[in-house]
């Protein structure tokens, strides 16, 4: 912290040398140099303790260790106060020894005159007020430790490790934190270039294996492809295919006779006399399918007429003899073509429609396998080749790539709220039993602070400025402001006894100010399953000051007061845009704090309002399950509607055992745009479902489903840095999934 300090007040320097503020600059300095604190430097603020001790200074000693109570000590929690009086005995222990070695008795004496009223009615102290009587105290048994360099190290080292804990856990102001938050943004940009580089190599290596892959179905028949697959008496069968219409069992003792004598394999010889050679069935598949029977003819005469010359013609065989052959071989060679046909169909993901029919046909004798193979690779490969170019054409208009997944599992019960602060680096999520968990992401998954609740809550949401702070608002009328750094609440605010339930909060993004929904009666956020009736439900809408913790004003809400369900800031805080349990969206303008326009939204209550990344629209979804885009500039004017799932709107129902039911009525963000606001983020029954946003078109494009969940996700958030982005979607089992994204730039 101390370096954060000198350099901020270097930039601080600079800054006020470039705008020419030298009178602001030589108070600066001479405040730096009258500073207690030393900078939060722990070698100067002990350096400064010491000095007082040798110089014999007690008024400064006191003075200054009070000081460093009010300034620091204060604020600890109450576990500490022990070590802060123990910190400070043996300061003081220190200051008598050093005045004893020192041979100053007359300071001795004055340190137990002036202390006597502090010191008396303490139990350590007891036996120390002798010490100026003793002739020889460090060889008494009762101080003799004391004066012994060894406690004198002791004491300083702890001293100093306990300054330095609490000057790191201390709470920062953002400008501290200027020159990290720039190194960590440079880190995650190089880490973001290594992962894009490496998912570009691993598309092209897929292309291009794919592309291999295509040559080669192309090329080969699938019994060579597959060879290493089949045994030898199986590719002996399905080699034999092509020559039991063609020639008898000695023309294939006869072909084997041409192999050159150093290329045979003497282990193999009968398998390679008792069936067609691979190469030669390899050979006449690059024949094309089309072409007609006589030029086969022809080129089978071609190939074989050197061997005719030297041999005698090998006779035709009749069609019975062949029939008879077929017969012989088609009960296990039927077997084997079906095994064989199996592991086609777990190769391949779509078969060709011939062979179930060829298949099908057992009195019938099959045709020759040349014609099967050739007719049912050529389908299956031309199929499976679109089928790839299909999918590379879907993988590079993918917008996104879910890089990881990872799961929060502190809850114990539905969540109702799960938002991340401004910064992007801490999640709060709350759940229906009042227990609020604030927790980080990066680089793991780790709990910060847990918040027990005695009364229920009903809302949450993070302030701007500082980002370290969060709005609570209870069931009972009162708001808290709580320290996620301290640990501790800093305000809490009664809003109104007769409207007790505050069901929403959005905070300024000035950071000055928040609005706050108060309501008289509402729906339990989390019921047993019963058919919802209407009722009427009453409230306000107040702004309340952060700074003066008071209300400013309250808003009209015409015709009715009614209860607002949701609520949201521009990027400014200059518009305000409230969806309300009577179906009504309003708009307020928050320089003049008055409704510009209203208008009806949805039949039944709006669930969730925000508004677009132009801010020229705002989008709603509610009870009517339709999710709708609103011009702002025309009032009550739509730009698109679409229909959404049940999933995705509520009420969310979680099923048990025996029939039983669960209902939670929808109470956190329903929806939320990625950064450049093309896409948005909703809720469903698996997990987070993103579509890509459609100007007028009647239904939603779906381009990635995030999946993960076993229960119906409740609320969702969305967090963008850089190109990576993180999704929030939290469930009513209490499982948060945070998955990371990938944008994939065109």
């Amino acid at each position: 912290m101390a370096f954060a300090v000198e350099r901020t007040d270097e930039h601080v320097r600079e800054y006020l040398t470039y705008r020419g503020f030298t009178n602001t600059l030589k108070h600066l300095d001479i405040e730096i140099k009258a500073d207690k604190e030393k900078g939060f430097r722990v070698d100067k603020v002990i350096d400064q303790l010491l000095q007082f001790i040798h110089s014999f200074d007690l008024l400064g000693l006191k003075e200054y260790w009070i000081y460093l109570d009010r300034r620091l000590f204060s604020r600890l929690e109450d576990i500490y106060k022990s070590t802060v009086n123990k910190l400070r005995t043996s300061l003081y222990r220190y200051y008598v020894i050093n005045t004893v070695q020192k041979g100053n008795l007359e300071k001795t004496q004055e340190f137990f005159q002036k202390q006597a009223l502090e010191l008396q009615g303490q139990p350590e102290w007891r036996d120390w007020f002798i010490l100026p009587f003793i002739p020889s105290p460090e060889q008494n048994p009762t101080f003799s430790a004391y004066f012994s360099r060894q406690w004198a190290d002791i004491f300083l080292v702890s001293l100093h490790n306990f300054l330095s804990v609490l000057f790191q856990c201390m709470p920062q102001p953002v400008l501290l934190s200027f020159d990290a938050e720039v190194q960590k943004m440079m880190s995650l940009v190089e880490e973001n270039e290594q992962l894009r580089q490496i998912l570009f190599a691993l598309q092209t290596e897929s292309r291009e294996q794919r592309e291999g892959e295509e040559i080669v179905h192309h090329k080969l028949p699938a019994y060579v492809q597959n060879m290493d697959r089949l045994g030898d008496t199986e590719l002996d069968l399905v080699s034999s295919q092509r020559v039991v219409t063609t020639a008898t069992t000695p023309s294939r003792n006869f072909f084997a006779t041409l192999l050159p004598q150093g290329r045979r394999t003497p282990g193999k010889s009968q398998q390679v006399s008792s069936g067609s050679s691979p190469n030669q069935a390899a050979a006449s598949r690059k024949e094309p399918t089309g072409q007609p029977a006589k030029s086969k003819e022809a080129m089978q005469t071609r190939e074989v007429k050197p061997v005719v010359s030297q041999t005698s013609v090998i006779e035709p065989v009749s069609s019975q003899s062949a029939a008879t052959v077929s017969n012989q071989v088609t009960h296990p060679r039927h077997k084997k073509i079906k095994d064989y046909e199996k592991e086609r169909k777990e190769l391949f993901s779509k078969p060709s429609p011939q062979t179930p029919e060829k298949k099908g046909d057992a009195g019938e004798v099959e045709p020759p396998a040349d014609a099967c193979s050739d007719v049912t690779d050529s389908s299956l490969t031309s199929k499976n080749g679109g089928g790839a170019a299909e999918g590379e054409s879907l993988s590079v208009e993918q917008p996104f790539i879910k890089l990881s997944q990872e799961e929060y599992g502190e809850h114990h019960s539905s969540i109702m709220h799960c938002r991340v602060d401004c910064s992007g680096r801490r999640i709060a999520s709350l759940d229906v039993d009042g227990v609020i968990k604030v927790w980080s992401f990066n680089p793991i998954i780790q709990t910060k602070a847990t918040i027990m609740s005695k009364s229920p809550l009903l809302s949450l949401e993070w302030a701007t400025k500082p980002d370290r702070l969060l709005l609570l608002g209870s069931g009972v009328g009162t708001v808290r402001l709580y320290d996620t750094d301290a640990k501790k609440n800093l305000y809490e605010m009664n809003i109104d006894e007769t409207h007790p339930r505050i069901l929403s909060l959005a905070c300024s993004p000035s950071g000055s100010s928040f609005v706050c929904s108060a309501a008289a009666v509402t729906r339990p956020g989390y019921v047993e399953a019963a058919p919802r009736l209407p009722l009427p439900v009453f409230g306000k809408l107040l702004l309340w000051d952060t700074k003066t913790v008071k209300q400013q004003l309250q808003f009209s809400l015409e015709p009715d007061p009614v209860a607002v369900n949701c609520t949201a800031f521009n990027h400014n805080g200059n518009l305000l845009v409230t969806g309300a349990a009577d179906g009504v969206i309003r708009l307020f303008d928050m320089q003049r704090y008055d409704s510009a326009m209203s208008w009806r939204a949805h039949d039944g209550e709006v669930y969730s309002v925000e508004f677009s990344y132009d801010e020229n629209t705002v989008f709603s979804i509610g009870e009517d399950g339709k999710f709708i885009q609103w011009n702002i500039h025309k009032c009550g004017v739509k730009q698109s509607e679409q229909v959404l799932p049940n999933d995705a709107t509520g009420p969310f129902v979680l099923s048990g055992y025996s029939g039983y039911k669960q209902v939670q009525v929808p109470r956190g963000r329903l929806f939320a745009f990625d950064s450049e606001g093309q896409h948005v983020l909703t809720c469903s029954n698996s997990g987070g479902i993103i579509y890509r946003l459609t100007n007028g078109e009647p239904a939603l494009e779906s381009v990635l489903s995030l999946g993960g969940h076993k229960a119906p996700v409740v609320t969702v958030d969305w967090c963008s840095a850089v190109d990576c982005g993180t999704c929030l979607t939290a469930s009513m089992d209490g499982k948060i999934k945070l998955s990371t994204l990938l944008a994939q730039k065109c």
